[in-house]
């Protein structure tokens, strides 16, 4: 190991998409930053999502309002860069399946657009099928979400790492890190495989191995990995042309269940493959094939659109959300180890978050306050929450 010690503002560990638009935002405000990744550039979670930005798939509460705050950061602070990462606003298409889930379905809606969320309903199958012609006719209505969109994570990740690098950004690959460098009870940098680098902060964005990069600074923060498949077809001449999915899909993401959950979300692509989900599951980081996971999630896109019945398969991958019991992410300074933040726990929503989440740590790494309160995603609130 290198004896050598580098010196930042600020040191971020993890160039997932979290950790990349939290290194451009802090380069952006004038902050020296070195990003360390143990592997490659977006080698973890962000290599093995879908790019959701979404409104329509969260609950009232503080991930909704972060959610809007990123909306505004993806379409206004970033709008020159739309084409770098093929941001496309889809829209999305939230389905229900009987009359008792469109009640549900419509009392989100009404609450959702009393905070300044567009959405609106449709009443009947005929409206949803004007929208999406191939669709289960079976269905009883459903709600159309225009600011739902999609960003393609690899290309988010490795272009917002290019522009924080044009703002002075380092960024260290194939560079673990082995300890969190303290003094006097706070963290001052970090120990890698590369030598020693000192820093005012430390950032965890260490995505699903956040809560193990904690622990090396003797902090407890119960992120935990939850493993998600997605089914690719061979490209088809039948189209979808939005986000699609079960008012279910909601609920279940909101769930604390440890085992395996589906529920059926498709969407096109502009090669004209069509994506499948979703699952989860508890299962550590267990990486194994799960059968099981990927026939339900077959069975409940074709509920969508039995039209896909006889289209192939051409792949399926999976990969680990950080999941954080609360379902809300950790966001901030650690008040039981200062010098030490996070940005950790997105869990499915880290891409359409990343943005947000980094310009809100970046003014609150400056001392100035932050344009949303950061209070709910404290990550001390986490102490004595079982990881489990």
């Amino acid at each position: 190991m290198s004896s050598s010690t580098a010196r930042a503002d600020v040191v971020i560990v993890g160039a997932g998409v979290v950790g990349a638009a939290t290194a451009y935002f802090a380069a952006l405000v004038g902050l020296s930053v070195i990003v360390v990744e143990r592997g490659s550039i977006a080698s973890g979670t962000s290599s093995r999502c879908e790019g959701n930005v979404l409104v329509s798939d969260k609950e009232v509460g503080p991930e909704l309002e972060l959610s809007l705050y990123s909306q505004r950061v993806w379409r206004e602070d970033l709008a020159e860069y739309a084409d770098l990462w093929e941001f496309e606003s889809k829209g999305g298409l939230v389905v229900a399946r009987s009359e008792s889930s469109m009640r549900a379905l419509a009392d989100l809606v009404a609450h959702q657009r009393t905070l300044g969320i567009r959405a609106d309903m449709i009443d009947d199958i005929a409206g949803v099928r004007a929208l999406e012609p191939y669709i289960n006719p079976a269905l009883a209505g459903g709600a159309f979400y225009p600011d739902d969109a999609q960003v393609q994570p690899l290309l988010a990740t490795h272009q917002l790492l290019r522009l924080a690098r044009e703002h002075g950004a380092q960024v260290r690959t194939r560079t673990a890190v082995h300890g969190i460098l303290t003094s006097g009870g706070r963290a001052e940098g970090v120990e890698t495989s590369a030598g020693r680098i000192s820093a005012g902060a430390v950032i965890n964005c260490a995505g699903p191995w956040s809560g193990e990069l904690a622990a090396l600074a003797g902090v407890h923060l119960p992120v935990l990995p939850r493993r998600g498949f997605v089914l690719v077809t061979e490209p088809v001449p039948v189209t979808v042309h939005h986000k699609v999915y079960a008012a279910e899909y909601v609920g279940d993401v909101a769930s604390s269940d440890a085992g395996l959950q589906v529920s059926p979300v498709v969407e096109g692509t502009p090669s004209g493959t069509i994506l499948m989900g979703a699952s989860r599951e508890r299962v550590g980081f267990d990486r194994t094939f799960s059968a099981d996971a990927v026939a339900r999630i077959a069975a409940s896109g074709l509920g969508l659109f039995p039209a896909l019945r006889d289209v192939g398969v051409q792949r399926a991958y999976s990969g680990f959300r950080p999941y954080c019991p609360d379902h809300l992410p950790a966001i901030g300074e650690d008040a039981r180890m200062p010098g030490l933040w996070h940005a950790a726990g997105h869990e499915g929503a880290g891409v359409g978050l990343s943005v947000g989440t980094g310009k809100l740590l970046a003014q609150a790494l400056r001392g100035e306050q932050t344009d949303l309160d950061l209070a709910p995603f404290r990550p001390d609130r986490l102490e004595g929450v079982a990881a489990a």
